[in-house]
């Protein structure tokens, strides 16, 4: 299933959409065809555990390396380890962003909090409020924050190759400080919350841990989130490899470090399952998944955005913004 009619693409512009996001039609298809789909809908309690746990584990690899290592050891141990922690914190806020650890929503909140804390930069409580529109408005003009700005689009359109993989090794700033220009919104308590519990965590870590053990979670978050193969999930989901399908899904072995968020046609399609029940969507609907263009290899997407000139911040797919209230 494709996203519908696009309009003709021009040079230094998105594809353009005439159709809606493809996934609310497709979940009515399926819900009409398996029912029991429905069965699958509620959180993971698993997902608690596994979030203190790796938040421990980083935090004591954080503690030993600025306090043991040489930084070329610390900095390498950022990469290879920190990298994927801090992306399975990343998307485990994923996940509490759709209330998939507790019924509860101040509960899952709560601990995206703790999820937050190695990150070093308060972002949970904002992140929900802008993935949901994400998943509302999809592709939408001024709405969806998920996508580069129209400058931000040319500016890294201009040098080929070399700023692609300027783009690449700063997506993830880019991915958080695009909202506050796109699509501001006022802080809450929450928010206020997310602010002075991190920014207390952050000042007692670095007391007891030192400054280096803060650069090492500071660099997980860096290093992670730009030129390594956990981050190919940031232009996997929705850069369009294929004109005419705006959304894929990855399905190979990383999946286990995040929550499977790699079945994002899945996900999409079924934002109430948790990830650890994506794969069951696709087990009980094949017919509507396997016939979708999908990612095997993350890495193999971060070399083909950016040695393909036909890939770039460009390749994604808009469509006009909603005429009612948002």
């Amino acid at each position: 299933m494709s996203s519908g009619e696009l309009e003709t693409k021009k040079s230094g512009d998105f594809y353009w959409s005439k159709d809606d996001e493809p996934h609310a039609k497709r979940r009515r298809e399926i819900l009409e065809k398996y029912p029991q789909i429905k069965d699958l809908y509620g959180p993971d309690w698993t997902t608690c555990p596994q979030i203190f746990a790796v938040v421990s584990l980083q935090l004591a690899v954080a503690w030993w390396m600025g306090n043991n290592a040489s930084w070329p050891v610390l900095l390498l141990t950022a990469y290879v380890f920190g990298g994927f922690a801090t992306a399975n914190l990343f998307l485990a806020n994923h996940e509490l962003s759709h209330n998939l650890a507790f019924k509860s929503a101040a509960a899952n909140r709560a601990l995206g909090l703790v999820a937050n804390l190695p990150i070093g930069i308060p972002f949970s409580v904002a992140f929900k409020k802008y993935h949901l529109e994400h998943h509302m408005f999809q592709g939408h003009d001024a709405i969806d924050t998920d996508i580069p700005t129209v400058g931000e689009a040319r500016l890294f359109s201009l040098g080929g190759s070399l700023l692609k993989i300027v783009w690449v090794i700063g997506q993830l700033f880019f991915y958080a400080i695009r909202p506050l220009f796109v699509r501001p919104k006022p802080m809450g308590k929450w928010d206020f919350l997310n602010l002075v519990t991190q920014a207390a965590f952050d000042m007692a870590f670095i007391h007891f841990a030192g400054p280096r053990a803060f650069v090492y979670l500071l660099a997980s978050v860096f290093l992670g989130g730009g030129l390594h193969p956990i981050a190919g999930h940031f232009i996997s989901e929705h850069y369009v490899f294929h004109p005419g399908q705006e959304t894929y899904s990855y399905y190979g072995p990383l999946n286990v470090f995040v929550y499977n968020v790699g079945y994002h046609n899945e996900h999409h399609d079924f934002p109430k399952v948790a990830g650890s029940k994506l794969p069951k969507v696709r087990e009980i609907a094949p017919e509507y998944y396997n016939n979708l263009k999908y990612h095997t290899s993350w890495t193999k997407v971060i070399v083909d955005y950016i040695a393909d000139p036909n890939m770039g911040p460009f390749a994604r797919t808009m469509r006009k913004k909603v005429s009612k209230s948002d």
